[in-house]
């Protein structure tokens, strides 16, 4: 008897406590722990809907991809997450959005993507299911979500179209090893007068590339070079992401742009052309066949010990800045992408920000919705940087997770952080694909000596009003 009045008090002492937590977790306006969200209940009435989702095959999502069964015994919504390469996603998604096929319930999307799908109106807004607190948890913390990435690629006319998954972006990375030679600080301050250090400006990086080019034979931190050395390697090839790089890592930080401020063409600038100078004169301290340079070369450029320091994607660092990737490996610097010392606006660097975006056409838009939900959870996120060693964050609260802040990459994440505050995504441009094309084979020209910046900028305004009249921007 005694034993059953002890289990009944303990039991009464019990609900006692859990009646006031929950009161007083009533009273600050905070769910009870009896009603507590959890995505096991918000998904009961989905279980064992099946889900096809596309998304971008990197480093970031195959890691991802092992979470993923993790959403499937916690929800028992079946989740076929397929990964493809940049540019089938782009291709076979935009076709399935467009045609209305519905073979994907959600597809990963570039902010470049976004003007032509809204223009065809092609994707589900996903407010009504933000704001149904049985599908949504009260701990979402939208706010929390890296801006202005999120927004200007997410959101339209009043109305979001996805939530956060990766927020790639470019950065500075040089051979910190060099930069911090004696024999090469004393000789680069003999020749420019001031210290050799990691570029903060766009003409100390032009100094540091023209330093560091040197044919096969001459010393390179007290060793005789057995080949020619390079002072940047950049991308040049037509197509990639070449003109994304030099529209917001170059044009942007000399007050150019693209269009004016209501959406018309607005190229052929003084601005502009001083950019794009400024920017092909570096190819004459870059390895030969950078017109034939890609994203994916850069990086293999600095890993492997043929150029001093580039403009990169951020990303392709995490792999490169590893032992046994490369032998330089813990030995690089980073930094943000330069600014202009003589430009005194607002910063810029080039960025891909992307969100997974339901089609109108897809039968499962809440189940698709919770595991989008589940993707960009302050707990997924947490875990995908512990099994990452890093990454690229989506959350600002995600930069003070151990992962980064006690990281052998921290400079790196330091470097990433500050060139965010600088990033934002493409404006919604429907033809902005056919423009890519055109700038990126004008630049091409301008690197090998073809033509002029003038010629470029004329060139391409006249093929900027060709494609979308004076009104380019939705």
């Amino acid at each position: 008897m005694r034993t059953n009045d002890k289990s009944r008090r303990a039991g009464w002492w019990r609900r006692a406590a859990i009646a006031a937590v929950t009161l007083s977790m009533a009273a600050a306006g905070l769910p009870s722990l009896a009603n507590a969200w959890t995505y096991k209940e918000a998904a009961a009435p989905y279980k064992g809907t099946k889900i096809v989702i596309l998304d971008e095959v990197t480093p970031l999502q195959q890691t991802f991809a092992k979470l993923v069964p993790e959403f499937v015994a916690e929800t028992g919504i079946e989740v076929d997450y397929q990964l493809l390469n940049h540019f089938e996603v782009i291709n076979k998604g935009q076709a399935d959005l467009l045609s209305g096929r519905g073979a994907y319930d959600g597809v990963m999307l570039h902010s470049a993507q976004m003007g032509l799908l809204l223009d065809a109106g092609a994707l589900r807004p996903i407010d009504d299911l933000l704001a149904d607190s049985k599908l949504t948890s009260p701990d979402i913390d939208v706010a929390d979500f890296i801006e202005p990435n999120w927004s200007t690629t997410a959101k339209f006319k009043g109305e979001t179209y996805g939530l956060p998954t990766w927020n790639y972006n470019v950065m500075y990375w040089a051979r910190g090893d060099l930069l911090s030679h004696p024999d090469e600080q004393a000789a680069f301050k003999a020749k420019y007068g001031y210290d050799l250090a990691p570029a903060e400006t766009m003409q100390q990086m032009r100094d540091i590339a023209e330093f560091f080019t040197r044919k096969a034979g001459a010393t390179l931190a007290g060793q005789t070079l057995a080949g020619d050395f390079y002072g940047i390697g950049l991308e040049g090839i037509k197509g990639g992401t070449t003109w994304g790089t030099v529209w917001n890592s170059f044009l942007k930080n000399w007050g150019g742009d693209l269009f004016d401020k209501n959406g018309k063409p607005n190229f052929d600038t003084p601005e502009n052309r001083a950019a794009i100078k400024f920017w092909g004169d570096l190819w004459a301290f870059g390895p030969p066949g950078l017109a034939e340079t890609s994203l994916l070369d850069v990086p293999t450029l600095v890993g492997t010990g043929v150029v001093a320091q580039s403009i990169a994607w951020s990303d392709f660092a995490l792999g490169v800045d590893r032992p046994g990737n490369s032998e330089f490996a813990g030995k690089f610097a980073y930094r943000p992408v330069p600014r202009n010392a003589d430009y005194n606006g607002p910063r810029s660097a080039e960025a891909a920000p992307s969100i997974i975006a339901i089609g109108k056409a897809s039968k499962n838009p809440q189940a698709a919705y919770l595991f989008l939900q589940w993707m960009s959870d302050k707990q997924t996120q947490a875990k995908l940087a512990d099994a990452l060693g890093g990454g690229v964050p989506i959350r600002n609260s995600t930069w003070d997770l151990p992962a980064f802040k006690d990281s052998d990459h921290a400079k790196l994440y330091e470097a990433m952080q500050e060139t965010m505050k600088y990033t934002s995504g493409k404006p919604r441009v429907p033809q902005i694909y056919q423009i890519f094309d055109v700038m990126s084979g004008l630049m091409q020209e301008v690197g090998l000596g073809k033509i002029t910046p003038e010629q470029a900028t004329k060139q391409g305004q006249e093929a900027l009003l060709k494609i979308c009249g004076d009104k380019c921007v939705l």
